[in-house]
């Protein structure tokens, strides 16, 4: 899938859906729109597209869960190119997953000869997609979670999957699982900020009118993703902005001319729909960019500097401000 009409980039990612019959429509649809918003969003920003998105299936025409008919289906992959692959496996309607059809026979015949690897080729699974992959030999040795209604079947179907509960989505490179359904769509939005960034995945989310989330395993929320669960535009745009570059020059009114308010009206908006004060959601953010900058081996100086922080003091009054743990010289 290519958003325009050029040819694939290198760095881009194959993302493989792999259907049977009557796959949940939501399950793969979900995810795929996110990408396909994600390659718009940063087609329009002047970067490469990065998914190069396909459907694979045992035959090349199959019905969906809601009856409507897939065809043009590309068929299973004999080998995989030299681009980092995602395998996609989606889930089933049923209270069970029956893995004894001819096609679900094909397609487990054709995952137990996958060999899965971090960043080169991974596997996200939604909803009792996990159920797929445990039967194929998998899930053994790894973490997993899927659907609240199939727990006890993943736990029989691959006892050596360490199986999770009450997780929206779980992180096991090179396997990543997601409770169900619109969780698919939670699990690509992670993938989306690890890769390309979480200002991007906020623009995602916001495209789709979700709430965004992450794991309920994380310690805490991005705070590149909090405060987003609201649908005011003009209060999305500014977040945009300032998400994209917090090291900048940002003032009250400065954000207002983006929002075309005043700025004592912008603030209102902001505690309104946001919960949090302009300035306030600023510092949280520079202080996430230095708080990962010192992570990734910069001085305490430095990444108050690239994060907009004009001394170090600053940062250290941010850091116990928000109750991060330790100080920047030693973060826990």
């Amino acid at each position: 899938m290519s958003p325009g009409n050029s040819g694939t980039p290198p760095t881009a990612i194959r993302v493989v859906f792999a259907l049977l019959p009557d796959s949940l429509a939501l399950d793969w649809a979900g995810p795929a729109e996110a990408l396909r918003i994600a390659d718009r969003l940063l087609e329009a920003a002047g970067r490469p597209w990065r998914f190069d998105i396909e459907f694979v299936a045992a035959a090349p025409q199959l019905r969906s869960s809601v009856g409507v008919q897939l065809a043009g289906l590309s068929p299973l992959p004999t080998d995989w190119d030299h681009r980092p692959t995602w395998l996609v496996l989606v889930g089933l309607p049923g209270r069970r997953i029956d893995v004894g059809t001819p096609a679900a026979r094909d397609l487990l015949h054709w995952l137990r000869g996958q060999r899965l690897a971090p960043g080169r080729v991974e596997l996200l699974t939604i909803c009792g997609g996990a159920l797929l992959a445990a039967h194929a030999g998998l899930l053994a040795g790894r973490r997993a979670t899927t659907h609240h209604h199939h727990l006890d079947e993943l736990k029989a179907a691959e006892p050596a999957c360490e199986v999770v509960t009450n997780r929206v989505f779980v992180l096991d490179a090179p396997v990543y699982s997601s409770a169900g359904v619109t969780t698919g769509i939670d699990l690509v939005l992670h993938r989306l900020g690890a890769l390309c960034g979480e200002a991007l995945a906020a623009q995602v989310a916001q495209t789709l009118v979700m709430p965004l989330r992450r794991g309920p395993h994380d310690p805490e929320l991005s705070p590149f993703l909090a405060h987003r669960h609201h649908l005011h535009a003009a209060v999305h745009r500014v977040q945009d902005a300032v998400s994209e570059a917090p090291q900048s020059d940002w003032t009250v009114p400065r954000m207002a001319e983006l929002a075309h308010t005043s700025p004592r009206h912008l603030t209102r908006l902001f505690v309104q729909h946001a919960g949090t004060a302009p300035l306030a959601y600023l510092r949280r953010l520079r202080l996430e960019t230095a708080r990962q900058a010192i992570r990734a081996g910069a001085s305490v100086t430095q990444a108050a500097q690239d994060a907009g922080f004009g001394t170090d003091t600053q940062l250290r009054r941010a850091w116990h401000q928000f109750g991060l743990p330790g100080s920047p010289a030693r973060p826990d």
